[in-house]
């Protein structure tokens, strides 16, 4: 029996998981796939080179599902900005009813575009300041990022396990758990902490359905818990990516006082990221990564594991938790 909820109700869908808009991975092939298992697909806008590719892209997904599935517009602070509302409008003429957001405060025009087309806006935060302002500004859904995830976590270091709920507490919108979530167990949490859903990038970039290459997707099933690296610290843009040699080594570089982040550009230009995503050499760059690597042990396909992860989720609720209660 599926889970019903505000976000399923709101966005159409069967089930309450959300699949992130991820650089590099967010495609058709794997967005039509978590919407065609029950959950929502979500394409990246700039992974496509142009407005115009967008444009293909949702056709080319609309192709695969007649599900609704997302289109990521994330908002980044960069000197020489790609062209936002070019994106959001092949967004808007594509027929696209859910766009997920997350960035700078830029990302209000945006939101000022799609509106009026009755488009619902999944807002990505990491903070709960931030999701009251995004509640205030007329997003429909916020997404709640604790500290375990993969990609930009903030600089407040708060994990899932008291962002959640603190969040919970002040917005009253519907909102999904992101951060640290790849099985039932997680699902189950989320609900009981105060969100309507859940939001995974990781887990499902360790599916069959996934456009990157075998050796990344097992990567992410050997690294453990422990197998991520923090970086950007120093220039107050974390982000956090999966552990191995080049990130290692932008680590290193990073803890030594003179360093710049020229310094480390080369081994973090999103060209050699592709390129890792793409080949397999795990030596080119870095890729994005989460704690929940840990809980990753199988490369299942999208419908394998959502149903995977509701049906966990059912036996702890019904069996597990009903059973605790004297």
């Amino acid at each position: 029996m599926p889970f019903k909820t505000r976000v399923t109700e709101m966005l159409g869908i069967e089930h309450p998981i959300v699949q992130g808009g991820m650089q590099g991975v967010g495609y058709a092939e794997l967005a039509s796939a978590v919407s065609n298992a029950g959950g929502l697909g979500t394409l990246t806008a700039l992974t496509q080179p142009s407005p115009e590719a967008l444009r293909e892209e949702i056709e080319r997904c609309r192709a695969m599902t007649d599900k609704p599935f997302a289109v990521n517009i994330t908002v980044l602070p960069t000197i020489l900005p790609p062209d936002y509302k070019g994106y959001a409008q092949a967004a808007i003429d594509g027929g696209v009813k859910i766009i997920e957001t997350a960035g700078t405060q830029q990302v209000r025009e945006i939101w000022e575009m799609v509106k009026p087309h009755g488009i619902k806006i999944l807002h990505k935060c990491t903070a709960v300041r931030h999701a009251l302002s995004a509640e205030k500004h007329g997003c429909d859904i916020i997404s709640i990022d604790g500290f375990e995830c993969a990609g930009h976590p903030g600089e407040d270091d708060i994990p899932g396990l008291i962002l959640i709920p603190a969040a919970a507490d002040k917005v009253k919108i519907p909102m999904l758990a992101s951060g640290g979530i790849g099985d039932g167990r997680g699902l189950v949490a989320a609900l009981a902490l105060g969100a309507e859903g859940i939001n995974m990038g990781t887990r499902f970039c360790a599916t069959q359905e996934a456009p990157i290459h075998d050796n990344v997707k097992a990567k992410y099933v050997e690294n453990d818990e422990r197998g991520t690296n923090l970086i950007f610290r120093k220039f107050k843009n974390t982000a956090r990516v999966g552990k191995n040699e080049v990130s290692d080594q932008v680590v290193e570089i990073s803890a030594r006082p003179e360093s710049t982040f020229e310094d480390i550009r080369p081994l973090v230009a999103g060209a050699v990221g592709r390129e890792l995503l793409q080949t397999g050499d795990l030596s080119k760059g870095i890729f994005w990564a989460g704690m929940v690597q840990g809980l990753i042990h199988d490369v299942p396909t999208c419908r394998e594991l959502i149903e995977r992860i509701v049906g966990e989720a059912e036996e702890i609720v019904k069996a597990r938790l009903g059973g605790m209660l004297a």
